[in-house]
């Protein structure tokens, strides 16, 4: 990311003209020339530079010499090498250097090129992190963001941990004594691709996936240092890597040589809420001045912006993954129906909710029936889904006991009253079959025919909206069964009505929230409902499935609550 665009927030201030310079060096390591670029970045006329060994006027920071040497013997066999340095005569700025082959190869020497790269290590720099960490609650964008401000303003390299168990279900599986500490790296950056062992790479901070790839869990062994900040809760300052880090390094390719560049560490401990939620690890190459003690406070700060951004966006992850886990255990995936019945249903929740207070259930009873149920518990979140579990958990079994549907409205109401999640809910309750004894075809609603209805049909509502029936061809008929009250007022009793269901007909079951809001009139949405079924069904033997899809695509924009559809027809 070279900038921010998101509104209200400053831009980054890009590098302008003052920040770059290049000059020439032969083979040798003497500088050839000198513009006034450099006299200006650096204070040193070209007369005083010109002639001499630029490890003497400008790369003389520990580990710069090496640099210098390395840079030349690869300009030398034609290949450009690039790198970040700071210190010695550059400053305590962080430059990043390029050195080209000049043109035709092995004539003359290289040109170096130098830009100052934003944002430096001046007071107030982690400012910039207020502004640019924490615009989102994505975990992985997150922790990416805080590699990016500490790469390259303060360290070469930057990796960010977070616990493993506060990422998993099982939260109470912290480091025990004498055990290690799992931790997954989130995020790694590398101010330079790094050397592989096939040779110099220029692939930029890219390569950091296949040196500290994302995703990785690891173990930190007891004494380490990543198991030392994590535990202690303090910041850690060393020189070298552990053996088992070391280990883990050489396994990939050139990440030996990696390693090799890295001569100063920080392990820093990221506490929010009290609470040690990992850590962010920096190094720094032998281009770069070691860290010092008077660096920490820096690197703490810039932790426990970090630790604070990084929780929020843990714990969302966390609720959002709970929440999850709770819909898919309770929204059945495949509907258990008889042979003769076919089954599409939709569930779509308002707003940002993952899970509400609708449900539905098909439960296949013996003699090739099913009881189809269709609930909303009052409410919206964390509450009506609570409220729901418990409802369509106690209206499954009581309908496994084919308990006839007005008797399993009846044990649902006194079960609402004493939930107080859940001061009310509608339900509806249907049990279908296919008819056994014609003689008892005699068929209510206005469904009867010449042969009356092939499949029978028992319903009871407490304050849901009326079932509608679709005939074969589309026609669509709101069925007026009796209301009844919501469940938890104390009904005393449920009415019961049977119809007749012919040979393709199909019945709807959904909730308020398909037919009504605050700018559409129930009996309007109802009139909706019946014209988009009768629209989606006309055709004879219609995808059911794509016909649910239709109707809830088409009344859902003019919802305000979460929308269930169930759609059940008697196979031909």
């Amino acid at each position: 990311m070279t900038g921010d665009a998101r509104p209200g927030l400053p831009r980054r201030r890009e590098p302008d003209l003052g920040d770059l310079t290049a000059f020439t060096v032969d083979f040798a390591g003497l500088v050839t020339s000198w513009p006034d670029s450099a006299a200006r970045l650096f204070g040193q006329p070209a007369e005083a530079v010109v002639g001499q060994d630029v490890r003497d006027v400008l790369l003389t920071g520990p580990g710069q010499r090496e640099l210098a040497r390395r840079a030349l013997a690869e300009v030398a066999a034609g290949r450009a090498w690039t790198e970040t340095a700071a210190g010695g005569r550059l400053g305590g700025g962080r430059f990043a250097m390029r050195w080209e082959p000049l043109r035709p190869p092995g004539a003359c020497g290289a040109m170096v090129l130098l830009r100052l790269p934003w944002p430096q290590p001046r007071p107030g720099w982690l400012g910039d992190a207020a502004f640019v960490v924490g615009g989102t609650l994505d975990l992985g964008q997150t922790a990416a963001e805080i590699a990016e401000i500490a790469v390259p303003a303060f360290a070469d390299a930057a990796a960010v941990y977070v616990a493993e168990h506060l990422l998993t279900a099982d939260e109470a599986a912290a480091s025990r004594a004498g055990q290690g500490m799992a931790a997954r790296r989130i995020a790694g950056r590398l101010a330079d691709g790094g050397p592989t062992d096939g040779g110099p790479t220029d692939g930029g901070p890219a390569d950091a996936g296949s040196l500290i790839p994302a995703g990785e869990v690891i173990i930190f062994d007891p004494g380490t240092p990543g198991f030392q900040a994590m535990t202690t809760g303090q910041p850690l300052l060393f020189d070298r890597l552990d053996q088992q880090s070391a280990e883990r390094a050489s396994r990939r390719p050139g990440g030996s040589r990696a390693a090799a560049r890295y001569t100063s560490y920080l392990a820093i401990p990221m506490t929010a809420r009290g609470t040690v939620v990992g850590c962010l690890m920096l190094g720094r190459t032998t281009a770069s001045p070691p860290f010092g003690p008077d660096e920490l406070p820096h690197a703490e700060e810039l932790a426990s912006r970090a630790a604070v951004r990084i929780d929020n966006a843990r714990l969302y992850h966390r609720e959002r993954r709970t929440a999850r886990a709770l819909q898919q255990g309770l929204l059945p995936r495949v509907p258990d129906a008889p042979p003769g019945l076919e089954i599409a249903a939709r569930y779509l929740t308002v707003g940002s909710n993952v899970v509400g207070g609708d449900w539905h259930d098909v439960i296949a009873l013996p003699g090739g029936r099913a009881a189809i149920v269709v609930g909303d518990a009052m409410g919206h979140g964390p509450e009506a889904a609570a409220a729901m579990a418990q409802l369509r958990s106690a209206a499954h079994v009581l309908a496994d006991l084919e308990l006839p549907p007005r008797q399993i409205l009846h044990r649902l109401d006194r079960m609402v009253a004493e939930i107080a999640m859940a001061p009310f809910a509608t339900c509806i309750c249907a049990v279908t079959g296919p008819v056994v004894d014609p003689a008892v075809r005699a068929v209510q609603a206005g469904l009867d025919g010449p042969d009356g209805g092939v499949w029978s049909c028992s319903a009871s509502r407490a304050g849901h909206p009326p079932p509608v029936v679709i005939l074969p061809g589309g026609e669509a008929r709101l069925l007026d069964l009796p209301a009844g009250l919501p469940l938890g007022l104390g009904e005393e009793s449920f009415e019961e009505t049977m119809i007749g269901l012919p040979a393709g007909a199909t019945l709807a079951l959904y909730t308020d929230g398909l037919v009504e809001s605050r700018t559409r009139p129930i009996d309007d949405g109802l009139a909706d409902l019946c014209e988009a079924l009768s629209a989606a069904l006309a055709a004879p033997g219609a995808p059911l499935d794509a016909a649910c899809e239709a109707v809830t695509r088409r009344l859902a924009m003019h919802g305000e609550d979460d929308i269930t559809l169930v759609l059940a027809r008697v196979r031909l």
